[in-house]
């Protein structure tokens, strides 16, 4: 069979060619969507009569790679993917470029768009469908990924600072915390502020790459030092992390404009690597000298006059309002503004205004760390670990540790900070903290420069504390909101607390109460109704009874995928109506297994995975899962429910299918995604989604479930 829209080419003998085309695949969280986008393209390719081959490019790496000899020999390329995928390669070709959605929904649609596509050329804008999914936006990931490479700078930066300042420093009346001049901690010193002096420039680069791709990469950086070095536009403050993210998008959007002016066909190929960032740099370091950094400058010094009338003020408000300058942009022109100031007036005498910036320095870093540990749902891994070293650079004084926080959140971590540097500020103004060095943060108490010690840690406790719970609510919020959820928690009608495994120990949620028997459930009899009852009350060992949660299945019970899936962790019938009782449920089935040593922190790892973006797949299917030490070996679960369960899905197909993964964080290796990638390919076959609704009971599951190889 040949695509309608559009005849098949034909070869020289006048012999009708099989039409050969190209995808790639992709999608930024988990590998399900890519595998599944895959798989649809592959079978719409096959019922239309054309050649495709599929590169997907997952989280375990990119697979079935397209060579040079596919590219050149394809009649046109698919790219569904919701990340950057590099299109160099497909110069010459027609491209498209849509979500990783549209793959999946809408193959043949993509398929038959394809080959009326432009040719891609090196600079051209690639051709695009509307309807991509519920995609962030393009401003949107060009800051995640700025975010991304700059974290380890921060974190090596701030946390070598911290170890040469806590081992080899001492305090100084005339210089703040000193590090004695040509010691190897003074080297260790150099090191650390090295990373930190790039840190600012790496976040410009990477959100003008990420926009306008390698030409605006260099353009991106220079901009992101212009802003962060206040003495080229005669500011005594650079404009730090907020001049950094606005010279990023700017080198961006003005390399995309430059790759728009049509040039003579001998001046192409120089375009990228020499005249579009020679232009770019020029323009965007002039316009921020000249243009931004001039008001910059204006500014901050009339807002330090401002500051210096206001020393007769209240003690309250002057501590306030230097803590809100110091959480504003951590390191920034604000921040350093209310630096300078209250350590200028030491010399004068005058330490308590030093006393109010010294306790709002920690804040930040220590109330975005805390933040990372009580809500954890809400962070992702490297954000958990970023939050740990924010806690430590919090201890020494090194307001920066927060500005990943910031940077990837501002609407909702800089309120919170401002919020929670305000209090410390007040607090310690209003008991009168001084210190008599130009630093701040716990490290400063403890080398005995500050006066008032117990009350300057209650400013801190008290500030960190509510710069904590700020962000959590505020981006709990965000985030519900962008799931489309209810703002507020409201307990459904049908839910009651049952035991499940740990949960009901520790008081960690609970999952609805189990339906009554019905004569049939979802094409079962009533004899496997009854089975699935009585397996429901051995499916949810808790902690009090340890022997049945380590107890291993038989060694001749029946195996499925690599015996991951076993009769007991599959259930006919959930009982759950909501998205969180379904994997409560799910977590108390896998712990029938003995495999699971935590039902709870199973339970969190998988509704921490949610948070960062839906398990539901479309097609009415669902696959949540965790990595994590809560079990000791890889484990798989499945369950159906009959009235399907609203997982946010992308095509917004309530789940009728739920499987549920666990793998150890340690030694996993790449076995979830394994897992993952088989389950997503074989789900996409109408027939086998047929087969396991139709199954009638736990024995006919396996048999269906035994196909995915």
């Amino acid at each position: 069979m040949t695509n309608p829209a559009s005849p098949p080419p034909t070869g020289g003998d006048g012999e009708q060619k099989r039409l050969k085309l190209l995808a790639v695949t992709a999608c930024p969280t988990g590998i399900a969507h890519t595998y599944m986008a895959a798989e649809k393209l592959s079978q719409a390719a096959e019922r239309l009569g054309i050649d495709m081959k599929v590169e997907t490019q997952g989280s375990i790496g990119a697979e079935n790679v397209l060579d040079d000899n596919d590219v050149n020999t394809a009649d046109g390329v698919i790219v569904a993917a919701d990340k950057d995928v590099d299109l160099s390669r497909f110069a010459g070709k027609r491209v498209i470029t849509v979500g990783v959605a549209e793959g999946i929904h809408h193959p043949e649609r993509l398929i038959e768009q394809v080959q009326s596509a432009p040719v891609h050329t090196a600079d051209a804008t690639v051709a695009s469908t509307s309807g991509g999914g519920k995609e962030r936006s393009v401003a949107y990931k060009a800051l995640m990924n700025g975010v991304s490479y700059m974290i380890p700078f921060v974190v090596v930066g701030g946390l070598l600072i911290a170890i040469s300042l806590s081992l080899g420093g001492h305090t100084d009346p005339s210089g703040g915390l000193v590090i004695p001049k040509d010691s190897f901690w003074m080297d260790v010193n150099n090191i650390g502020v090295i990373g930190f002096t790039l840190m600012v420039p790496i976040l410009s680069g990477y959100i003008a790459y990420a926009i306008g791709d390698r030409p605006a990469l260099v353009p991106g950086m220079i901009g992101g030092w212009i802003a962060n070095t206040g003495s080229l536009y005669d500011s005594k403050a650079g404009a730090g992390f907020i001049g950094a993210i606005v010279t990023g998008f700017l080198a961006g959007y003005l390399v995309l404009w430059i790759k728009k002016v049509k040039v003579p066909k001998f001046a192409q190929p120089i375009m990228p690597i020499i005249v579009i960032p020679i232009v770019a740099t020029t323009a965007l370091g002039m316009f921020f000298i000249y243009v931004i950094g001039k008001p910059i400058s204006w500014v901050f010094e009339h807002l330090t006059s401002w500051l210096s009338g206001m020393t007769g003020t209240s003690a309250v408000l002057l501590g306030a309002i230097l803590g809100l300058m110091i959480a504003f942009d951590m390191g920034g022109p604000v921040n350093k503004t209310a630096f300078l100031f209250g350590a200028g007036l030491i010399a004068t005498g005058n330490q308590t205004v030093m006393g109010m910036c010294a306790a709002a320095i920690p804040v930040m870093p220590l109330g975005q760390g805390v933040a990372t540990l009580i809500r954890k749902r809400l962070y992702t891994e490297q954000e958990r670990e970023t939050g740990l070293a924010s806690l430590f650079m919090g201890c020494f004084g090194i307001s920066e540790g927060a500005i990943p926080f910031a940077a990837a959140r501002p609407a909702q971590v800089i309120p919170a900070n401002m919020l929670g540097g305000a209090v410390a500020g007040a607090v310690a103004g209003l008991a009168g903290v001084e210190d008599a060095v130009p630093h701040g943060g716990p490290i400063v108490a403890l080398l005995g420069a500050v006066g008032g010690v117990p009350m300057f840690f209650v400013a801190v406790a008290i500030g960190t504390a509510v710069t904590a719970l700020t962000t959590v609510t505020l981006v709990d919020l965000a985030e519900r909101r962008r799931r489309g959820e209810p703002l507020v928690d409201v307990p459904s009608p049908r839910s009651e607390p049952v035991l499940v495994g740990a949960g009901a120990l520790t008081g960690g949620g609970t999952v609805s109460a189990p339906k009554a028997p019905q004569a049939t459930t979802g094409g079962a009899t009533p004899a496997t109704t009854s089975k699935a009852s009585t397996a429901t009350k051995a499916e949810a060992p808790s902690k009090a009874s340890p022997a049945a949660a380590t107890t291993p299945p038989p060694a001749s019970e029946d195996r499925v995928l690599s015996g991951h899936l076993t009769e007991q962790t599959v259930k006919v019938q959930l009982d759950a109506g909501d998205k969180e009782s379904a994997i409560r449920e799910m977590a108390g089935l896998l712990a029938a297994s003995g495999r699971v040593d935590d039902v709870e922190e199973l339970v969190r790892t998988a509704l921490r995975r949610e948070a960062q973006g839906t398990t539901g797949l479309g097609e009415e299917i669902a696959i949540p899962h965790a990595k994590t030490d809560a079990v000791s070996a890889p484990v798989v679960g499945f369950a159906r429910s009959a009235e399907g369960i609203e997982w946010g899905a992308l095509d917004d197909t309530r789940a009728k299918l739920v499987f549920m993964i666990a793998v150890p964080e340690a030694a996993a290796g790449d076995e979830h995604l394994r897992i993952l990638a088989l389950l997503s390919r074989k789900l996409m076959d109408p027939a086998f989604r047929e087969r396991l609704t139709a199954a009638g009971d736990t024995a006919a599951i396996l048999d269906v479930l035994r196909e995915i190889q």
